[in-house]
């Protein structure tokens, strides 16, 4: 697949203009001038660098979500062996979006100055080193710290993977986000799924079952090696063309200020959607497998229901993308997401271990709003810089209406002494998801909003 994509990609570049071609070489990050008359070397080495950073793109999805969704499935083992209270282990979960919504707002600044292959690459140093610190550090404090390391560099790629996208594939929105979201779903359930039997095949203890999950990150870091050495920000040059699917098309914007991003009623409905769908997703990794096994199932089968509910994502992150993308209005997806989660949620609480596995596929399928709202970042605006801004925006936004949502279902949980009022929380949520994202799916752009 990647490599067929890589191939469209070449011969969409070699059929265009002499100043389109100079402005590849220059997004590619080669530093070196355009030879005229060498169109065979420049085609082999725009092939190459197409495909490596679409390699790159693709492993750095991956580890987007190991370090929350092997936690989950260890979370009774972490909170034994360091002795955490109901409400700890919440906050525990809470830590994910915090640490989103802190560092991720960074993101766009730190490209500017360093590039955003450089970032992208010291993320995934900051997510191995974190991974491999976090099961020794010695205690709750030392637990968080490190894993707060690694969810830094998951921060700033999360948010740098749409800009990257547009940037470096401005034709190809839906099938890119669509690519690495596909990639992360797969990252997230095989840690679901894998973490416990691992965990099983290294004696049993928790400390390397979670500290194996910093391979894969380190792993890589050797593809963004290359683009780290490119300090130009993904906004300094002019967007190709805009994005796939509605908006105006085919007019060059001008050089502008930094956009009013607070006036978009659409920016806001997109970061609350964001929001939601995080909280839904936290609370799901975090806690979905100690629903199962407090509901009477193993723990390697919660570990593989949980697994079920990622991989849905799986095929859907490529499809939903890439349909969303040929609508003129997101919202009837939305729709059909959130009922499937409403859905999921009722079966959950009146048969949890009977229709268990049923559960998971339809909470599987509500899970696919985070590559839903990553595609409508990439479509509610016409330029690169505005990209970068909304994904800030709506990023930082979002994980920071998200925090509350685990913790309070910890809380819920200990004073409760069940999963009933839990589960009517996480249903509850999916009412003004649904409203949001139907807001946020219309056929409008920020820029048009924030000049007004």
């Amino acid at each position: 697949m990647m490599g067929l994509m890589a191939s469209d990609e070449t011969r969409t570049e070699t059929r265009t203009e002499a100043p389109t071609e100079a402005r590849v070489q220059a997004r590619a990050g080669s530093g070196a001038p355009e030879v005229p008359g060498e169109a065979p070397a420049t085609r082999a080495w725009t092939t190459w660098t197409t495909r490596l950073l679409m390699l790159g793109i693709v492993l750095a999805a991956v580890n987007l979500r190991p370090a929350i969704t092997s936690l989950g499935a260890l979370l009774e083992e972490v909170r034994d062996g360091l002795g955490m209270s109901g409400s700890i282990a919440g906050l525990l979960t809470s830590v994910p979006p915090l640490c989103f919504a802190v560092f991720g707002v960074t993101a766009p600044r730190l490209a500017r100055r360093f590039g955003p292959g450089a970032v992208v690459c010291a993320g995934m140093v900051a997510i191995t080193a974190g991974l491999l610190i976090r099961p020794y550090a010695g205690g709750t404090g030392g637990f968080l710290a490190a894993t707060a390391l690694a969810l830094m560099g998951i921060a700033v790629s999360n948010v740098l993977m749409p800009v990257i996208v547009k940037r470096y594939f401005p034709d190809r929105v839906g099938s890119m986000t669509g690519l690495y979201s596909m990639a992360l779903a797969f990252g997230t359930s095989v840690a679901a799924a894998a973490t416990v039997p691992l965990t099983d095949a290294l004696g049993g203890h928790w400390q390397p079952g979670l500290a194996v999950w910093a391979v894969l990150p380190a792993l890589a870091v050797l593809p963004w090696i290359p683009f780290a050495r490119n300090r130009q920000a993904p906004t300094a040059t002019a967007p190709s063309t805009p994005p796939p699917g509605p908006g105006p098309q085919g007019e060059k914007p001008a050089e502008q200020a930094p956009l009013r991003i607070t006036r978009s009623r659409t920016a806001w409905a997109l970061a609350v959607f964001f929001g939601l769908q995080a909280t839904a997703a936290y609370i799901t990794m975090g806690w979905m497998a100690q629903i199962f096994r407090d509901s009477g199932v193993s723990a390697g089968t919660a570990g593989l229901l949980l697994a079920v509910i990622m991989v849905m994502g799986v095929p859907l992150a490529f499809v939903i993308p890439r349909v969303a993308t040929h609508l003129p209005h997101q919202g009837p997806i939305v729709v059909v997401l959130g009922v499937c989660g409403l859905a999921g949620y009722a079966g959950l609480y009146f048969a949890p271990v009977g229709g268990a596995w049923a559960w998971a596929l339809l909470l599987g399928v509500s899970n696919c709003a985070f590559p839903l709202a990553l595609t409508m970042v990439g479509m509610r605006a016409r330029t690169g810089a505005g990209v970068a801004q909304l994904s800030a925006f709506a990023q930082s936004t979002g994980y920071l209406i998200s925090i509350p949502g685990p913790l309070l279902v910890g809380v819920l949980y200990q004073h409760s002494g069940g999963w009933g009022l839990p589960i009517a929380l996480m249903s509850a949520l999916m009412v003004p998801q649904i409203v949001v994202g139907v807001l946020a799916g219309r056929n409008r752009t920020v820029e048009d909003e924030a000049a007004r």
